[in-house]
């Protein structure tokens, strides 16, 4: 064939070299990452209701915050254990470390809820997570593994897929002047 042919010759459609969208921006990916972050947003503004008002649930209202209770103090004085016993014991309702954790649970459940701040509610969670984890070594149930150090890797993939973009504000957030200046606030 000689090369003016083939230059003229018309091209046809490959669709199996198509390239395809990577898993992560497919529309049901995008949504199952969504109903995650809400569910884990869910689990840590729970945390932070139950403890401030005593909901009954895990706290008792007579030992909400509100009512002068000190959220810290139940967990870390008896259901620590482990290597790290006497550091956590030694935590265990002191006010700024109630502080702390209060703030810590409503920050990161609110930025999971509004899709906001991804990056650091996901390295706040994880963080927040693994000292739980430490708090309870070993776990119960495994020689290493436990749910919380899978909700902290699941918290680091949300953060990795730009989960707060679907059912959340992380388009808008991510448009701030704000953000546009600081990028690690996505």
């Amino acid at each position: 064939m000689a090369a003016t042919e083939q230059r003229n010759r018309p091209v046809l459609p490959r669709p199996h070299l198509a390239a395809t969208a990577p898993l992560t921006e497919a529309p049901a990916a995008r949504y199952v990452w969504a109903v995650t972050r809400l569910a884990l947003a869910w689990t840590f503004l729970w945390a932070f209701l139950d403890k401030t008002f005593g909901l009954g649930h895990e706290t008792p209202a007579a030992k909400a915050w509100v009512e002068g209770g000190h959220p810290t103090e139940g967990f870390l004085k008896n259901a620590v254990a482990g290597p790290f016993e006497g550091l956590y014991h030694g935590l265990a309702g002191a006010v700024w470390a109630d502080w702390l954790f209060m703030i810590g649970l409503a920050g990161i459940g609110t930025a999971l809820a509004l899709g906001i701040g991804m990056r650091i509610a996901a390295a706040a969670g994880a963080l927040l997570l693994v000292m739980m984890w430490t708090a309870v070594l070993p776990p119960e149930n495994n020689p290493f593994m436990d749910d919380h150090l899978i909700y902290a890797l699941v918290l680091v993939g949300l953060a990795l897929v730009g989960a707060g973009r679907t059912l959340g504000l992380g388009k808008v957030w991510e448009r701030t002047a704000l953000v546009r200046r600081f990028p690690i606030l996505k």
